[in-house]
């Protein structure tokens, strides 16, 4: 199956745009979490150049973001940009492991290869087999104890989606059936 930037966005408002007032944007540059404000009624998870694996990231952090982090832009986070030192790096490495954890089960639910990303191209070397493997056990803790309930209802509906080749609306369903449980 193709993977599409427009099933994903569809897929995501589909779920969560009326229980949450959150759509999932396609930006130009850098991705950015803009919650609702005067001039938009909706929070907005904006990712990066139309690209379907900075949609899956960009969820991926909304997921884990609790109710306070969401009122916030970039859920109140700082970002070390490229060029990081050892410990930059590894503070960078200590938060994006749950989250990338999280991408990896989103993309093994498209049918689709992931990858991690140190995201420090002009930094210190780093050791990306390391981190891969961090990113892996987490993403084994989650699939032995659960996804968080937002992070579950996607993963189901992209699956039901993707591997299943339900409809959108039929995967949607599944999401929002999914969000109930709760």
């Amino acid at each position: 199956m193709k993977h599409r930037i427009d099933d994903v966005i569809a897929v995501f408002d589909g779920i969560f745009a009326v229980p949450y007032r959150t759509c999932l944007v396609s930006g130009d540059d850098e991705p950015l979490y803009c919650p609702a404000d005067s001039e938009h009624d909706m929070h907005r998870i904006i990712f990066a150049h139309g690209f379907f694996a900075s949609a899956l990231h960009e969820v991926s952090h909304w997921c884990i973001a609790g109710e306070r982090r969401r009122q916030l832009e970039d859920y109140g986070y700082w970002y070390a940009p490229d060029g990081r030192d050892e410990a930059r790096q590894r503070e960078f490495e200590s938060v994006e492991v749950a989250p990338q954890a999280l991408e990896s089960l989103f993309s093994e639910a498209c049918d689709l290869r992931f990858s991690v990303s140190v995201d420090n191209l002009d930094g210190i070397e780093v050791d990306r087999h390391a981190f891969a493997a961090d990113v892996e056990a987490r993403a084994a803790r989650y699939r032995e104890t659960g996804l968080p309930l937002r992070a579950a209802a996607f993963r189901d509906a992209l699956h039901a989606f993707y591997r299943r080749g339900l409809s959108r609306e039929a995967a949607i369903d599944i999401g929002r059936e999914r969000l109930a449980q709760a």
